[in-house]
């Protein structure tokens, strides 16, 4: 099984059309998204419709959730919160419909996927935190979980003897014994520096993992956050990654 993991589309219609161009081309049997289709960018109801015809799997992200209602955005910063309300009005009743009906969690006997964190999923810890970190591993019942959240993409390892170790890019063998937890970036919104758009691939015949990025059309995407009324810092970080 070859599964296309994607994560933070974050409604930006350019980046996610060049991630799915490039997964076409990997043979990929099965797609997941680890949450967070909408939010920051201009295009939310085409990134649901997507979603829901060739994704067969999504689980819910913070910024799905507060889109309708189920997530308070209290705490998020005010260009996200001006975000979440232009994203309200911009998108159908079915599109609402789909990001209220999206699970917190999915597990089948290859992988465990969430939106950030295994402890507590609804309220939307990063993992980034040491201790978000360590419950996750403790609550993982399988060997690979995948997820988003913070835009960074990167493997966290560790070991059969508790040792841990962090790998930002590439590819990794998942070995027995060893728990991964494999964050695929973002598509939409990069934030590690480099503004391409991040996504992964899980070979479980191979038991490969390997994180990718893809270069798309950022000045377009940045036009149509502006034109739409978006706050012009949300197109501008698109153009370094930050």
């Amino acid at each position: 099984m070859r599964y296309g993991i994607i994560s933070d589309i974050h409604s930006n219609l350019e980046a996610f059309q060049a991630v799915l161009q490039a997964l076409r081309l990997e043979h990929i049997d099965e797609y997941l998204c680890a949450g967070d289709i909408v939010g920051y960018a201009a295009d939310p109801q085409a990134c649901i419709d997507i979603v829901k015809d060739c994704v067969r799997i999504t689980v819910a992200g913070n910024h799905d959730q507060a889109s309708v209602e189920l997530f308070s955005d209290f705490h998020f910063n005010p260009y996200a919160q001006k975000a979440i309300s232009w994203t309200k009005k911009n998108i159908s009743a079915s599109g609402q419909d789909f990001l209220r009906s999206l699970k917190l969690t999915y597990q089948n006997k290859d992988l465990t996927l969430v939106h950030g964190s295994l402890a507590c999923p609804g309220d939307f810890k990063y993992i980034s935190d040491p201790g978000m970190l360590e419950s996750s591993f403790d609550l993982m019942e399988g060997n690979i979980c995948f997820l988003g959240h913070t835009h960074e993409a990167g493997i966290f390892i560790q070991d059969s003897a508790g040792k841990r170790a962090y790998q930002k890019t590439g590819s990794r063998r998942i070995e027995k014994g060893s728990k991964y937890i494999v964050n695929v970036g973002s598509i939409g919104q990069p934030r590690d520096s480099d503004a391409r758009a991040s996504y992964g691939i899980y070979d479980t015949d191979t038991r490969q993992v390997t994180l990718k990025r893809v270069d798309y059309d950022v000045h377009l995407a940045r036009k149509k956050i502006i034109e739409r009324g978006l706050p012009c810092f949300l197109g501008d970080r698109l153009l370094v990654g930050k």
